[in-house]
């Protein structure tokens, strides 16, 4: 495995501890949305860390070469990776329906005073990337079963 991984997982780490000194050391109200960034970048670091050594020891390292191999198969198969732009177009489509459907929502909400603060929107922009990410992945994989 690379050193780059090793280091890309220390530098989340270090950015996440940072993250968490400040939100400790300060009274703002990002206080919670800091140690959430914090929890976000340290724990992706901690498993960086933890793969480079599992891989990099004596007795993973074939394992490992046969792992990236087929990664790189996978990658560069034509079919799977057509089938992956179609279903990202897919998505980006369904995306774009639904963010503008959204806007007309939250415009007439707005307008008749039911929404005074953001954490609505908040909410429904995450639970928006999360929808991207699901269908992204069932169109890939409806379009795998068409096309196999």
């Amino acid at each position: 495995m690379k050193k780059g991984n090793l280091l890309e997982g220390i530098l989340f780490v270090l950015a996440g501890i940072i993250l968490l000194g400040v939100a400790l050391l300060t009274d703002s109200v990002l206080d919670s949305l800091l140690i959430g960034f914090a929890a976000a970048t340290i724990s992706p670091g901690i498993v960086m860390i933890c793969k480079y050594f599992y891989w990099s020891t004596s007795k993973n390292k074939e394992r490992y070469q046969e792992k990236i191999e087929n990664e790189k198969i996978e990658f560069h198969d034509e079919l799977k990776s057509k089938l992956r732009d179609k279903s990202g177009r897919y998505a980006y489509a369904i995306g774009l329906v639904t963010v503008s459907i959204s806007i007309i929502i939250f415009s007439i909400l707005g307008q008749l005073g039911i929404i005074d603060n953001s954490r609505l929107i908040v909410l429904y922009l995450g639970g928006y990337l999360i929808f991207q990410i699901v269908i992204g992945i069932v169109i890939f994989k409806q379009l795998l079963k068409k096309y196999e």
